[in-house]
């Protein structure tokens, strides 16, 4: 099989962006998250170092979140029917969703707090 063109392969991810943002409602939760910090870095005008961290945490969390509904969606393709092996599976895929989602909260707490400080 050929490999597509490079500008090929940059439609094809867009695409997949765009698919995931129609079709699954946690990462359209995690995108208003995302425009939450967004709208929070220029707020608190965050130094250049944390503005890097929190942009690179919420990605994170972003891209977690569609390997995860990669594997759900693959698990459910290969064996549609309740198995609890697949149910492990997408668990574990949840789990780390999450484990990177409460990650992200920490850095968030950490970085906003002394902004959040010099307020009061």
């Amino acid at each position: 099989m050929r490999k597509p063109l490079v500008h090929k392969s940059f439609l094809n991810a867009f695409r997949g962006v765009f698919l995931i943002m129609k079709s699954e409602r946690n990462f359209r939760i995690e995108l208003l998250a995302f425009a939450v910090n967004i709208v929070l870095i220029f707020y608190f005008r965050l130094s250049l170092y944390d503005t890097a961290i929190i942009l690179l945490v919420s990605f994170a969390v972003l891209a977690t979140e569609m390997i995860n509904t990669s594997i759900e969606k693959m698990c459910d393709m290969v064996h549609p029917e309740f198995d609890k092996r697949i149910g492990f599976i997408k668990d574990v895929a949840a789990g780390a969703v999450l484990l990177m989602a409460m990650a992200s909260v920490v850095v968030g707490i950490i970085v906003y707090g002394k902004y959040i400080a010099n307020i009061f």
